[in-house]
Formats: structure tokens, C-alpha cells, sequence
């Protein structure tokens, strides 16, 4: 499961190294939800902990992250394990370089002409007979 929240560094904790190898490093990013903000806790672990370096206190950034959740003992616990962090806004900003998701004939074919069979003669280019078209 993969979420994202966008909201403000308030907290970028050192990093922790543990007896087997682990690392984790811990930021909280305050999200302001209606009336009251939310000081959120998430960790970026292992090789991910580097995306931390260019970041401080006080940015808005967007943080990508998956959620985790076990069981120890009777207990239940669950941890926001963050894969991806990008200033605020940063990719409505960067340039567009052409480079799409979609073919270029395939997005103006289907944008232009808003018909089914114009999409569905365009996907025949792209899709393998075998591939299901999802």
C-alpha cells in the first residue's frame, strides 16, 4: 500500500544504527488537517535514509511512504516507512522533458478524438494479444 502526505518538516531525528546492520532515521511532518495540525512520524530506513541529506526543518515537502504493521507479543504496531521524499510542489514545477506515460500518438489520438475506437485502435499498437488490457 502506497500513500503520500504534504505537509512541513518539523523534526529530522539523527540516524540510528542498531547491532544487526539496521538504520533507520525518523522525520515528524506536521499535515494540517482542519482545525487541528498533525505531527506525523515516519522512518526512512536503510539505503533510503540519504534522500534525508538536502532536507531541514521548516520545508514543505511530499513524502511518499508505505504503511507496515505487526504483531509482538499480543501487541499490534504499525510504522509509516517512507520510500520517496520531494520539496512541496517540485513536480508541478520541473519542466516537462515530453516523456509520458503514454505514447505521444496514442495520448493525441484519444484526446482528439474522444471516441472508443479511436483508444481502443490506438492500444492495439501497444498491448500484446496475450497481455490482459489492464
Amino acid at each position: 500500500m502506497s500513500y503520500e502526505l504534504t505537509g512541513k518538516i518539523k523534526l529530522i531525528q539523527d540516524e540510528q544504527q542498531f547491532n544487526s546492520g539496521f538504520r533507520k532515521r525518523e522525520i515528524v511532518v506536521t499535515v494540517e488537517d482542519g482545525k487541528y495540525s498533525q505531527d506525523i512520524l515516519l522512518e526512512f530506513l536503510q539505503d533510503k535514509i540519504a534522500l534525508l541529506d538536502s532536507f531541514s526543518p521548516g520545508q514543505e515537502v511530499t513524502v511518499s511512504f508505505n504503511i507496515r504493521g505487526r504483531e509482538y507479543n499480543g501487541r499490534y504496531f504499525n510504522n509509516l516507512a517512507a520510500w520517496k521524499i520531494t520539496a512541496a510542489g517540485a513536480a508541478a514545477e520541473a519542466p516537462n522533458t515530453g516523456a509520458s506515460a503514454w505514447p505521444e500518438a496514442q495520448a493525441t489520438t484519444t484526446a482528439a478524438s474522444g471516441s472508443a475506437n479511436a483508444f481502443n485502435s490506438a492500444m492495439s499498437n501497444t498491448i500484446d494479444d496475450d497481455e490482459p488490457p489492464f
